[in-house]
């Protein structure tokens, strides 16, 4: 058991060395414009250290240009999630609410955010709304899809019983229904959540808004590099801590 802990912590951070290894033999041979990890840290830590600092709306610290676009992605999220989870339910358990909507929904759900954005801006002429209006709408397919096949993935039998005992739809619902299918709704909220972090990112790019992904345009075109590679290992790390919050998430409310 203690020996599974020590490989558990030592195999990432072996990852970890050797990624590092290589970014450094890769910016002393084939990209000599790449800073080196050293390099990334000294020109950048500043940021690091002092991750709340402000003296402009583009010259902020890491954490507080995280704390911007993380305050998007939750309510971005939370439309996807308000929207998606009871479009997923009434396509699992209406045959005719599919049929009308499916092929809409697999239309509209491979469009990139760099699609949807501009016609955000359109509709809501600021960026703020736009950007929100993007992350909803990528954000929200996965829950919709998975929802919708743990509806359908539910034993015929639970539904059998719940008939025996004349359970009325709203208690079907509540006591066969959503229980049967929450690990099926979880996974769709993971993922979901996940994209919503993608798009964030791609929005601030391209509306220039404060934050990681903002930052991250305004240092490539002032040719900051080791910023860029700061804006970039901040954006996995986030991903990375948002991904395993949700499974903690899931974990506790299905044993609660």
């Amino acid at each position: 058991m203690k020996e599974s802990k020590i490989a558990s912590l030592l195999l990432p951070l072996g990852g970890v060395a050797l990624c590092l290894l290589l970014w450094t033999g890769v910016s002393r041979t084939v990209a000599p414009d790449l800073p080196s990890p050293l390099r990334t840290w000294e020109e950048s830590k500043d940021y690091v250290l002092r991750p709340f600092f402000k003296e402009g709306e583009m010259n902020q610290g890491i954490g507080r240009f995280a704390f911007l676009s993380l305050v998007r992605v939750a309510k971005g999220f939370l439309l996807a999630v308000v929207i998606g989870t009871p479009l997923g339910f009434l396509l699992g358990l209406s045959r005719t609410f599919q049929r009308t909507f499916d092929p809409l929904i697999q239309i509209l759900r491979p469009i990139s955010p760099l699609a949807w954005l501009p016609l955000g801006l359109i509709i809501f002429q600021r960026s703020e709304p736009a950007a929100l209006f993007t992350i909803a709408l990528c954000a929200m397919w996965p829950t919709v899809i998975n929802t919708a096949v743990g509806v359908r993935s539910i034993n015929p039998e639970y539904l059998a019983v719940g008939r025996v005992l004349r359970l009325s739809r709203t208690r079907m619902l509540r006591k066969i229904i959503i229980p049967a299918s929450l690990p099926y709704v979880f996974t769709g909220f993971r993922l979901s959540l996940g994209i919503a972090w993608l798009v964030i990112v791609a929005s601030e790019m391209l509306t220039g808004a404060p934050g990681i992904g903002g930052f991250l345009w305004q240092e490539y075109n002032s040719l900051v590099y080791s910023h860029i590679l700061l804006s970039i290992v901040t954006i996995g790390l986030i991903g990375f801590a948002l991904d395993r919050l949700m499974g903690v998430a899931e974990r506790r409310f299905q044993s609660a």
